[in-house]
């Protein structure tokens, strides 16, 4: 089967391409010319008339400088390991596998390199691999598929509610306890729920790194994958629906649980009823990089959009030995300098 690779080059000198976070569009590092997406839509249209794009079965091969370019099943656009330039698969951004919408990076390399290093540097007893620039700059933009869910919830709630009520009569104490059954309904509109993807991601860490902004969602164009990684979904919008379900079910339990006005409360039954459910299939820009330490692999990921990161930073143990031992040195050393001034004045 033919498929199509298309690689974002620069129209004025056929430099490599990639979209830049800062400019919001496309600079030459060779050239310096600048593109907006408008631009490159007009040359693509160009090429498209002059030439057929051609596939290779044993691989994808760079249109560059002609090496195969090995990706995972999934992947939607990667980078040539040997003249850097990107390769997007057409073929797996088509049809049903199209993205609706994407949210641009916003955050550069650089300044996720610059947050993951301000992170290391504020905790004590950090392991040096945490913050060697060269562990840092393998950090990789990487476009995460999502679905955006769209639903009303309807949701009921049923139990029992407990009040308490104290006073005191000739000298004792008297509670009185009244329990009461209630049941309280409510529907809740709810839009842009995201769910991850993509079994590779590790869904606490994307749900970490939330929320994003999706006033900022464009069009998908194919060129904003031009110096970045990208990934397909491979969890169906059925797959997941359940779980923005869920996150909703929660959030709508727990306004339900605001109107209640006892002293506690035991809820007996929940029932949700999901209509109008719709799920969009989107890209959202994150950092990501991971860090081997011990055995161990340690992952960190920035939301490419807003620049919040989330990872854990273990603890060197030797750092840690070494501090307390330096400490406690020092204060016997004090110690012994107070002794001999003391003994001294006695003297």
């Amino acid at each position: 089967m033919q498929s199509n690779v298309t690689d974002q080059k620069c129209p004025s000198c056929r430099a490599p391409l990639k979209y830049s976070p800062k400019s919001k569009g496309w600079d030459c590092e060779y050239c310096h010319t600048h593109f907006t997406l408008e631009d490159l839509k007009k040359v693509q249209k160009k090429k498209e008339k002059k030439q057929n794009k051609t596939f290779k079965s044993e691989g994808y091969t760079c249109k560059n400088c002609g090496a195969s370019i090995l990706v995972s099943e999934n992947t939607t656009a990667t980078t040539c390991v040997y003249c850097r330039s990107t390769a997007i698969i057409d073929e797996r951004l088509e049809n049903e596998l199209t993205p609706n919408s994407i949210i641009p990076f916003k955050k550069t390399k650089e300044e996720a390199m610059e947050a993951f290093l301000k992170m290391g540097i504020r905790k004590w007893f950090v392991p040096k691999e945490f913050t060697k620039k060269k562990n840092i700059r393998e950090i990789q933009g990487i476009y995460i598929p999502f679905w955006l869910f769209d639903f009303c919830l309807e949701a009921h709630i049923a139990g029992k509610g407990i009040r308490l009520s104290t006073w005191i009569s000739s000298n004792y104490q008297y509670t009185k306890r009244d329990t009461y059954h209630f049941e309280r309904d409510g529907d809740f509109p709810f839009f842009d729920i995201p769910v991850d993807g993509s079994k590779h991601f590790d869904d606490a860490l994307m749900n970490s790194i939330e929320p994003f902004n999706y006033q900022d969602l464009e069009d998908f164009n194919g060129a904003y994958l031009s110096g970045f990684l990208a990934e397909k979904y491979d969890q169906t919008k059925e797959e997941v629906q359940s779980v923005a379900i869920q996150r909703a079910t929660e959030t709508a339990k727990e306004q339900l649980e605001k109107s209640l006005h006892y002293h506690s409360h035991t809820i007996e039954n929940k029932n949700v009823n999901p209509i109008n459910l719709s799920g969009e299939y989107v890209l959202l820009p994150v950092w990501l990089l991971n860090i081997k330490y011990k055995d161990k692999i340690y992952p960190f990921a920035m939301n490419g959009q807003t620049g919040k990161m989330i990872g854990d930073i273990p603890v060197q143990k030797s750092k840690v030995f070494f501090c307390f031992f330096s400490l406690g040195v020092l204060i016997s050393v004090l110690i012994i300098l107070i002794f001999l001034m003391i003994g001294g004045y006695v003297l």
